[in-house]
């Protein structure tokens, strides 16, 4: 056992440090860490190159601030867990930088842009005795665990099809705002950004996927990657999957949702981002089937915020008792190595099998 995992076994609270001040930190971590979880984590210390976006944050929760993350881990041996929420293309960077202190690391989606540096992450954690996690918040939402349990429970049969549907609206402004966004050695476009979750939950519920085929467009934004894009997928067990997925509807929002067919069932968990049963239906039914839809209709108001929490408390769980987290480093790469196949067959218009060095992806490279 290491020193880390014996101090927080005994710790009543954990010692957390965010690196990133951006919207994910200020609109969704830091308010849930510093209120509903307060019991059972502290804030020690806040790090961001742009002074400014840390120091205001530092003012609004009464933290310390640091522009320099090493400086803060140097003065700060208290810490227990760090978060990394930077910008998708620096990732690996920072988290590989960190992790040479030896303290566990949360990082948000996705963990990396290219497998290589996915590995080299998950192997210098694994060096330094620290465990890696990755945000992957939507597998908390309430609809998809009774979806998740009644797949565990076989209640679908055989599951012959997969599909995941991201209907959303992200205007120029969304992408302006940051010079990263859009881009393909920070960012990448829908696959990579706004339907990573939603692959993820089709792989973590269908199963290893075997192949892909892809195509996509430029629709509306003026960006470097796509807005706009399909995938077909073939899984190890036989079924299909399909992945719709796109930032240019107009004028607003439609869904971000996931259904699942199988020969004795159906489910669909649909609304703004799988967060509300819409359909649930088996042909053996079971007594409380007539409530699921109304039961599980959504999540509390703050979508984002719950599934965070949920996600949050559960590592906080993890840490304390030592347990296995449900996405490590090596389940965070499976939809990373996904989004790779992804643009890998888009650049070569060719089907692409998984378990493969890319070769065109274009992803965390650029042109």
């Amino acid at each position: 056992m290491t020193g880390v995992e014996n101090n927080t076994k005994i710790m009543k609270k954990l010692n957390f440090a965010l690196v990133g001040c951006g919207n994910i930190t200020s609109k969704k971590h830091l308010p849930i860490l510093t209120n509903d979880l307060k019991e059972e984590i502290n804030i020690v210390a806040i790090c961001d190159i742009k002074e400014d976006r840390s120091k205001q944050l530092s003012d609004q929760y009464n933290i310390p601030f640091y522009t320099d993350y090493h400086q803060m881990m140097r003065e700060h041996p208290e810490i227990h867990v760090v978060e990394v929420l930077t910008e998708s293309g620096n990732h690996a960077r920072h988290t590989i930088d960190l992790a040479q202190y030896g303290k566990h690391i949360i990082v948000e989606k996705p963990m990396a842009l290219t497998l290589a540096d996915a590995d080299k992450m998950i192997e210098t954690c694994d060096k330094n005795a620290c465990r890696l996690f990755v945000v992957k918040q939507n597998r908390y939402n309430l609809p998809i665990q009774k979806l998740k349990e009644a797949i565990d429970q076989g209640r679908f049969g055989k599951i012959f099809m997969g599909t995941v549907r991201v209907r959303w609206c992200r205007r120029q402004n969304y992408y302006d705002h940051d010079a990263w966004r859009g881009t393909w050695k920070m960012d990448g476009g829908v696959f990579a950004n706004q339907a990573s979750h939603h692959l993820d939950l089709l792989e973590w519920l269908v199963g290893d996927i075997e192949s892909v085929f892809a195509k996509s467009i430029n629709a509306l934004a003026n960006i470097e990657a796509e807005d706009t894009g399909t995938a077909m997928l073939k899984f190890t067990n036989g079924a299909l999957g399909m992945v719709e997925a796109t930032t240019a509807v107009r004028p607003t929002d439609i869904e971000g949702s996931i259904s699942i067919l199988g020969e004795k069932g159906m489910v669909e968990v649909s609304g703004f981002a799988v967060n509300e049963m819409k359909i649930w239906q088996f042909e053996d039914k079971q007594p409380d089937d007539d409530e699921v839809v109304q039961k599980y209709r959504t999540d509390p108001p703050n979508v984002y915020g719950f599934g965070h929490y949920q996600y949050l408390k559960d590592i906080v769980r993890v840490i304390k008792e030592n347990k296995k987290a449900l996405v490590d480093g090596l389940e965070g790469r499976k939809s990373l190595e996904l989004i790779n196949a992804i643009y890998e067959s888009i650049e070569t218009d060719k089907e692409v099998f998984l378990h493969f060095k890319p070769k065109k992806c274009k992803l965390g490279v650029g042109d």
